[in-house]
């Protein structure tokens, strides 16, 4: 009798349909993307909404606005960083390059990811919240930085354009005045999925 019950059970589990597929896991979301578009060439960042939202949600806005276009890189420390997205950069503005701001600023987001080559962050004042618009993009490993200003996403197209910005010839006191105007014409942005 038992053997009679095993047989029917290994027949029945033998005409049993397979079991469905297990559902393909989700696509990996991707973060948002955004292109500075240069009188030297293209930077495509990938921004990390995940360790400073507010900082990214701020650029992204500035950016959408066109409040970047015609800005220009103000500030070049090779091996260290190339400064911009001050609007007092603009063709025709008054005041001094590099203390020009948005109108408001943006709380502090330190986190731990490290202030390597190709990481943008927020340029700011001596005030840890003092930050609004101006960014660098790091040339050289700069993690003296790191937990001291909001790092908020990475190069990941444009090195070579990088590599050309920051080896321009400077000049002035901290020798960080390029030679030559590199503009942002436009900043374009990608949103992530």
């Amino acid at each position: 009798m038992r053997l009679l019950l095993l047989l029917t059970a290994a027949l029945c589990l033998a005409q049993a349909p397979a079991p469905a597929p297990s559902p393909s896991p989700m696509q990996p979301a991707t973060a948002p993307q955004v292109t500075l578009h240069t009188t030297a060439g293209d930077l495509t960042v990938e921004l990390w909404p995940d360790v400073a939202p507010k900082t990214v949600a701020n650029f992204v806005k500035l950016a959408e606005e066109g409040f970047y276009d015609g800005t220009a890189f103000h500030r070049i420390i090779k091996g260290f960083m190339i400064q911009g997205g001050c609007p007092n950069t603009k063709p025709g503005a008054s005041g001094l390059p590099g203390t020009g701001g948005p109108g408001h600023n943006v709380k502090a987001e330190f986190n731990d990811r490290p202030h390597v080559r190709g990481v943008i962050s927020m340029a700011r004042s001596q005030h840890p919240d003092s930050a609004g618009c101006q960014f660098f993009i790091c040339h050289g490993d700069a993690r003296f930085l790191d937990r001291q200003y909001t790092a908020f996403g990475k190069l990941v197209a444009g090195d070579d354009v990088l590599e050309a910005i920051a080896t321009l010839p400077c000049s002035g006191p901290e020798r960080s005045t390029p030679s030559k105007r590199i503009e942002i014409t436009k900043v374009t942005v990608k949103a992530g999925k």
